[in-house]
């Protein structure tokens, strides 16, 4: 379905589920969403870019909500990510964006996750960056990268 918003006009949009805890497919979704970037032709490192914070934010409900769903909005002028999730919520963003502070437990650790970069890294790959959370309830994210 082709419709018209202010942002320009959409071409393509689809929604996909993120489950917490489920490192086994922890990117799976990063990766579709590459495969459909790439099928409408995206400039390789705007795909890049857009893949890094995909793959931080997928990762971060992957350790720490229940659940989630990443909007995805391909426009003419933009890619648009809107990631919901379920979960505890972030009591100080201004803290959790900092490079290098991370909540990850042990065993994230050993995964090899938490050095606390996903954040700072979804907002340094992203042209636009929002971030709302409510301890107790989720988070939800908002980024997207312009394509020209």
């Amino acid at each position: 379905m082709v419709t018209s918003e202010a942002s320009g006009e959409v071409l393509y949009r689809e929604s996909f589920r993120i489950a917490g805890s489920d490192y086994e497919h922890g990117g799976d979704v990063a990766t579709r969403v590459k495969s459909i970037l790439k099928e409408f032709g995206i400039d390789s490192a705007l795909v890049r870019r857009l893949s890094i914070a995909n793959f931080e934010a997928e990762m971060n409900i992957v350790m720490y909500a229940e659940e989630a769903t990443l909007d995805l909005t391909v426009a003419r002028d933009e890619v648009r990510v809107t990631i919901t999730d379920r979960g505890p919520g972030i009591p100080d963003i201004e803290q959790a964006m900092q490079e290098g502070y991370s909540t990850a437990t042990s065993e994230m650790r050993a995964r090899g996750f938490g050095a606390g970069m996903g954040l700072p890294n979804i907002r340094r790959n992203a042209d636009r960056f929002e971030i709302e959370s409510v301890p107790g309830t989720g988070t939800t994210l908002r980024y997207a990268v312009r394509l020209v």
